[in-house]
């Protein structure tokens, strides 16, 4: 690509259209309940509660997909105790707009921007369906999350760069990505940061090995644990993550965070990255002393991605 276009800060998105979202979870009389509100093209489908005490929330984006201009911006706070599972009802399209208009024929950006906030013992479970840019396709989105002692936060996402079985590619197109996971400080330990994630695929990087290697899917998954984990069960851990890869086709690999862990998939399958992180998911949810985990009913009911 041309890597000065995405080399510069995406320009505001003033044209477009944009959504926001602001949802509270708090633990009432043993369930966790939630209140809030979002304006158009977002949109809260109904929640159910899990028999984790999840509080599964599924959110629907009502326009079909994301031009450049696109602007959505979410706030999620979690209460003491809480716990809640997000997830879109769909996989989120984002359309070309390189050269798409001569006003702007360098292209426009959509954007995503999420914070979290959340109080001691809470657990969030981020997990929306894939995501896959259209060729020419300007993207960038922003994770934010605050964590008290003791809050626990996993996060999943899969991104598909280009609609392949059309043969088609990112072709001018940019994928941004920034992550940052903040504990908060405590009576025993200041504040610290659990992770500080930035990504960028655009040009050379589809093509060169230490990138994407020609390959159009790229998936990633944190998790920031609520405490520390000693050495030994945390080694077991990723011993676990790695055999759960078996019968899947990509690249994939996991390493430790200070209190938690990361795993990235690179290849050919969006469904391949999808099943090999919610075998992680049960793994945590296993390490936990949770109930194993149960696929929000939103998502393609003919998959079963549990089952290795």
């Amino acid at each position: 690509m041309n890597a000065t276009l995405c080399a510069n800060t995406p320009p505001a998105a003033t044209d477009g259209w944009c959504g926001t979202a602001s949802l509270q979870f708090q633990q009432r009389h043993g369930r966790t309940q939630f209140q809030g509100g979002a304006s158009a093209p977002l949109k809260l489908m109904r929640s159910r509660a899990q028999s984790s005490g999840h509080c599964e929330l599924p959110l629907l984006h009502t326009a079909g997909g994301l031009v450049g201009g696109d602007q959505l911006q979410l706030q999620v706070e979690l209460g003491a105790g809480s716990r809640a599972l997000l997830t879109s009802v769909a996989a989120q399209k984002v359309y070309g707009s390189v050269r798409r208009s001569r006003r702007q024929p360098q292209g426009s950006w959509a954007q995503q921007r999420l914070e979290v906030r959340q109080a001691a013992g809470s657990d969030l479970e981020w997990l929306p369906q894939e995501l896959v840019l259209y060729a020419d396709a300007l993207y960038e989105q922003t994770l934010q999350v605050e964590l008290a002692e003791g809050a626990s936060f996993l996060g999943m996402e899969v991104v598909r760069l280009g609609r392949t079985a059309a043969g088609e590619r990112l072709g001018e197109g940019c994928w941004r990505s920034r992550t940052e996971i903040r504990r908060l400080a405590t009576a025993s330990q200041g504040e610290r940061w659990e992770l500080v994630d930035r990504l960028q695929l655009s040009g050379e990087a589809l093509n060169a090995e230490h990138g994407m290697a020609e390959q159009p899917v790229f998936g990633s998954l944190v998790w920031a644990a609520p405490e520390h984990i000693e050495a030994h069960a945390l080694q077991q851990l990723l011993e676990q993550a790695r055999e759960a890869r078996n019968g899947l086709e990509g690249s994939m690999a996991c390493g430790a965070l200070d209190q938690g862990l990361v795993a990235r998939y690179r290849g050919p399958s969006s469904q391949a990255a999808r099943f090999w992180f919610c075998r992680i998911w049960a793994l945590l949810r296993a390490q936990r002393g949770q109930d194993p985990p149960e696929l929000p009913r939103v998502w393609p009911f003919q998959e079963q991605p549990l089952q290795p």
